[in-house]
């Protein structure tokens, strides 16, 4: 059967003061009347019942999701014990699921992608695993067709395509690292590269046999968790050996090394919300070519960000290119230009022990 898999444990700390550690990126309503976590699980649909979602995310933000998402089984909720990266995220919910499903299919996301329409991913997700239905040893994920030398995504170079009548499915030449501005400029004008996407689909079996023969001492800690569940030990041999597993992306540890991988050209829209300028892209503009969420008078101001609530007012005078984030205990004001410094803000309250406004 078919299972998704959400991931859910990142920190969004360029959405600053918005995004904190109690309350990141996933669970904000960036776009729009709903949290992005919520977004996701809705947007799988009958694609994939509520029985088979599980959402791995860190321990602290196991009940906020419940409580956002209440429909969602007890158990379909876990939290980490600590940030260790994608691969190890995704091998222990490949040895979840794989309990109850010894013939599990996993559609792997993440949280915080904002994807339309619902019906036309559910259908891709569902024809990606048809594909691992007919050889379960494929690995199968989503390019995204660039639509501009991007340098904070990584690559997919495809090869020949899968059949001689396909159009959309390409194996995998290679993975490229996020490049530089002249690289990522070449990969747009080959028209062979897609975006990673960072979707998935595979057997359960299949990412874990790829986990045991490239990090085999990843896959020898994910292997006592999985022995252990069910067990009254489960949360202290999650928290001992989860914790002893050293971090690596999905990426490096598999896709990088596995052969039968296909990419299929992304048939949705699709938009990784990285950064407050994202929000310029999902959302319309005023005449100014504004962007605003709350109540905000701007005078002579143009091509800014603005989020507030509706009860509280901010006003600009002769501003342009500014990102306004007010938030009950900080109001963030920034130049467009120097946006990627955000993060550093957040790295410099941590150095100042300013707790309370992470």
């Amino acid at each position: 059967m078919l299972h998704a898999v959400i991931m859910a444990g990142g920190s969004g700390t360029r959405f600053w003061p918005a995004s904190r550690a109690d309350r990141p990126k996933q669970l904000l309503d960036l776009v729009g009347r709903e949290s992005m976590i919520e977004a996701t699980v809705r947007r799988l649909g009958s694609c994939v019942p509520m029985s088979r979602v599980l959402i791995v995310t860190n321990r602290r933000l196991v009940e906020p999701i419940r409580a956002l998402i209440p429909k969602l089984p007890e158990n379909a909720v876990i939290g980490e014990p600590c940030k260790r990266d994608t691969a190890p995220c995704i091998g222990l919910a490949a040895a979840l699921v794989l309990r109850n499903d010894p013939d599990a299919i996993m559609a792997v996301m993440p949280s915080d992608h904002v994807i339309g329409t619902d019906e036309v991913f559910q259908k891709a997700i569902s024809e990606a695993a048809r594909l691992v239905q007919d050889d379960p040893s494929r690995i199968v994920t989503f390019g995204i067709r660039p639509t501009y030398p991007a340098e904070s995504f990584g690559y997919i170079e495809r090869g020949v395509p899968l059949t001689s009548d396909a159009d959309s499915t390409f194996r995998v030449l290679r993975f490229r690292e996020k490049p530089n501005a002249a690289a990522a400029k070449e990969f747009l004008d080959s028209g062979s590269f897609y975006w990673n996407s960072g979707i998935f689909v595979w057997s359960a079996t299949t990412i874990l046999q790829q986990l045991r023969q490239h990090e085999p001492e990843m896959f020898g800690h994910l292997e006592v968790i999985q022995q252990s569940m069910g067990s009254p030990q489960f949360l202290e041999v999650l928290d001992r050996e989860f914790t002893a597993i050293q971090g690596k992306s999905i990426d490096f540890a598999v896709m990088e090394h596995a052969r039968n991988v296909l990419v299929m050209e992304a048939p949705f829209a699709w938009d990784d919300v990285g950064s407050w300028q994202s929000l310029s892209r999902l959302r319309p503009a005023d005449g100014q070519g504004n962007t605003v969420i709350g109540r905000f008078l701007g005078v002579d101001t143009r091509g800014s960000i603005i989020r507030t609530s509706q009860d509280h007012l901010v006003v600009t005078l002769g501003m342009e290119d500014c990102i306004v984030v007010h938030t009950e205990d900080a109001t963030l004001v920034a130049s467009k230009h120097h946006e990627e410094s955000v993060r550093n803000v957040v790295k410099i309250l941590e150095e100042r022990g300013w707790e309370e406004h992470l």
